[in-house]
């Protein structure tokens, strides 16, 4: 995988700064059994955040690294069961549950958002061309992000005030022309769920995917709710005076109904693996239903990488490939997770929304999926 490539699909997340951290990594047990992986995770988090960790396995053998800490006010490990928000990987829970529809017959994949969402996709769009499939996929050339939209009088948001306010930005390119990553079109598809299901999007994503699998870890924010279940990660922004840092915490910065369906779940990395596990292995979706989510569009010309619906294909150093999505937040978290079909299994998160490039999450998550292989 090229330094090129990284940085591409690192692109797929919601967005960060750039810096570099300087905090002295934190040693933890199998770190002398994962020798290779222990070293890129030092080396990403010199970059990343004040923490950073990474949960791997394959079958029922899972281990969890840690460097840095996850806290600035006490040095301690970011362990498997702490809670942070996921970013985008929110974006594959949505994709699932569009799916599960697809599955009862409920969703065309080709059909236009229109059939099913009237009047909603407008403005500068056209929502008799646009498919749901390529709102998946990113190809439905809408803006990335919705902005101006209107606030409730509690300062929350509804997803037909996002959407609205998305219709008037200009779009990124002409619908089916190419992967161009958009926020504001998995905001459509959460109203697509809430307008099928009859629920609200996280009423929906909690009784179709939480509790069946018994993701205990993971939940979806009610509006106007910022905390973290414990035990959790704060996550961080900073700037760097001279050769130090200077960070602040915020982990509630962000009213999270903007981004709703888009990014704003919180999980931990023990229910991410399980989830995406779960996925791959038809624990979620039909055989089908996963055939569609994987086939993938181009993220960039040329690039080897592939974007389905509400997942991304990364080719592995040792060969074969992985599945999975990654995600970044103002919150202060930026987190990867991806899985192989024989049952290897990565999740990497740093708490502070940067995105290194050298090395990357996609570097720290690709060793611990090839080491020993």
């Amino acid at each position: 995988m090229t330094k090129r490539t990284r940085r591409r699909l690192a692109g797929l997340a919601c967005g960060a700064l750039a810096a570099v951290a300087l905090v002295a990594p934190v040693a933890v047990a199998h770190a002398e059994d994962h020798a290779a992986t222990q070293d890129v995770l030092n080396r990403y988090q010199q970059k990343a955040g004040p923490g950073a960790a990474v949960h791997a396995g394959r079958g029922a053998e899972a281990w969890t690294l840690s460097s840095g800490s996850a806290s600035i006010s006490q040095n301690r490990p970011i362990t498997s069961a702490d809670h942070f928000r996921i970013g985008s990987q929110t974006k594959t829970f949505t994709a699932a549950v569009v799916l599960q529809l697809f599955d009862e017959g409920a969703v065309d994949l080709d059909a236009p958002i229109e059939q099913y969402l009237p009047g909603v996709v407008t403005g500068n769009y056209d929502g008799t061309v646009i498919t749901v499939r390529q709102l998946l996929d990113h190809t439905a050339g809408l803006t990335r992000d919705a902005a101006g939209a209107k606030a409730e009088a509690d300062g929350t948001y509804t997803l037909a005030a996002l959407v609205g306010a998305a219709m008037d930005d200009a779009p990124q390119g002409a619908p089916g022309a190419g992967h161009k990553y958009s926020n504001a079109g998995y905001l459509v598809l959460g109203m697509l769920v809430e307008k099928l299901t009859g629920q609200s999007i996280g009423g929906a994503i909690t009784d179709r995917i939480i509790t069946p699998l018994g993701l205990t870890g993971t939940s979806f924010p009610a509006r106007g709710e910022r905390a973290l279940s414990t035990p959790f990660v704060p996550g961080y922004q900073g700037i760097r005076v001279g050769g130090f840092f200077f960070w602040f915490d915020a982990t509630t910065l962000v009213e999270l109904s903007t981004w709703s369906s888009a990014a704003a779940m919180e999980s931990t990395m023990d229910d991410l693996v399980k989830f995406q596990r779960e996925l791959a292995g038809g624990g979620v979706v039909s055989a089908k239903a996963l055939a569609e989510m994987r086939t993938t569009v181009p993220v960039a010309p040329g690039a080897p990488q592939g974007y389905g619906l509400g997942l991304f294909t990364m080719p592995l150093s040792c060969g074969g490939q992985a599945w999975g999505h990654n995600g970044v937040l103002p919150t202060g978290h930026a987190s990867i997770t991806m899985v192989t079909d024989d049952g290897r299994f990565a999740s990497a998160v740093t708490n502070a929304n940067f995105i290194p490039a050298d090395p990357s999450a996609l570097d720290v998550v690709d060793t611990a999926l090839c080491e020993g292989e």
